[in-house]
């Protein structure tokens, strides 16, 4: 049954490649993210999470932050959000600093072992990270968030869903150059998320004050309040 969730490796996954490959599939994603509109479902969320808060200084942690761009747009608007990149590739980490006009700070790090005190981050984003990992893996990721963030936690991932995967199986075939997409992004869909897994796992870890959306294209968005 298609609807099952997938468990299979990506190749993002793998560490070890640590060469231009890795460059080209983090622009390709870039293009994707924001041509499929998958990045709008992330800045709402998060203004959403910032529209009551101080607005001198905000610091928002994007973990799991491949090349991150997808708060672009917010980072240019809203001067007083600072965004920090974490991820725990080498590779991905030089790409942010290279190839990022807003110019976050960079740490290369563990989403399980985030080198932050408890309640010393505003919001935690993630986008497009917590379908890597299997069930017992992102309640540890979520209960390390819960620790280090003092508002909330934005997370925007993918709705698994036939047609998702049918359409961007023959979008990377037709247009991706990278083996890294073109093998990871059907497998992505795939290991996405149906909402009752989303709703079971946030009542599991006692999330109470949580909203989440179906946006576009096949994403989910919940915004956790804390």
């Amino acid at each position: 049954m298609f609807l099952k969730k997938y468990s299979q490796p990506e190749l993002m996954d793998d560490f070890s490649i640590q060469d231009e490959r890795v460059d080209l599939a983090l622009r390709e994603l870039r293009l994707i993210n924001y041509f499929l509109g998958g990045n709008k479902g992330s800045k709402r969320g998060v203004l959403k999470m910032i529209s009551n808060l101080p607005k001198d200084k905000i610091y928002l942690l994007d973990a799991g932050s491949g090349s991150s761009d997808v708060l672009d747009d917010l980072k240019k608007k809203h001067k007083s959000v600072r965004v920090i990149s974490l991820d725990r590739n080498k590779r991905v980490c030089n790409f942010i600093k290279k190839n990022n006009n807003f110019k976050p700070m960079v740490v290369c790090a563990d989403a399980f072992n985030l080198p932050f005190k408890n309640k010393s981050i505003d919001i935690i984003h993630t986008s497009l990270f917590l379908h890597h990992f299997n069930c017992q893996n992102l309640k540890n990721i979520l209960s390390r968030f819960n620790d280090v963030a003092k508002q909330g936690i934005v997370i925007n991932d993918l709705r698994r869903s036939l047609l998702a995967f049918l359409g961007i199986k023959i979008l990377t075939m037709l247009f991706s150059r990278s083996e890294l997409v073109r093998s990871d992004a059907p497998i992505s869909v795939r290991k996405g998320f149906i909402k009752s897994e989303l709703t079971d796992l946030l009542k599991e870890m006692n999330f109470a004050n949580y909203e989440i959306g179906r946006k576009w294209a096949f994403r989910w968005v919940i915004t956790a309040h804390l």
